[in-house]
């Protein structure tokens, strides 16, 4: 029973200890996808207007 328990709190906390990681994963893809999308906009300018229609595209 006891080697259940401690095989529970170690599971336990790996498990926390993952989570933590993929959370500042997350984090670090969510500023690095602002940083480019600040880059892009920087770059190409941000297009405010309507496009024209492209003939090419499924829209039509």
């Amino acid at each position: 029973m006891t080697a259940d328990i401690a095989a529970l709190e170690r599971e336990n906390l790996y498990l926390k200890t993952r989570n933590a990681q993929l959370q500042a994963d997350v984090a670090d893809l969510t500023a690095e996808l602002d940083r480019l999308r600040q880059e892009r906009e920087r770059l190409h300018g941000r297009q405010t207007g309507a496009r024209p229609p492209n003939p090419l595209g499924s829209g039509q």
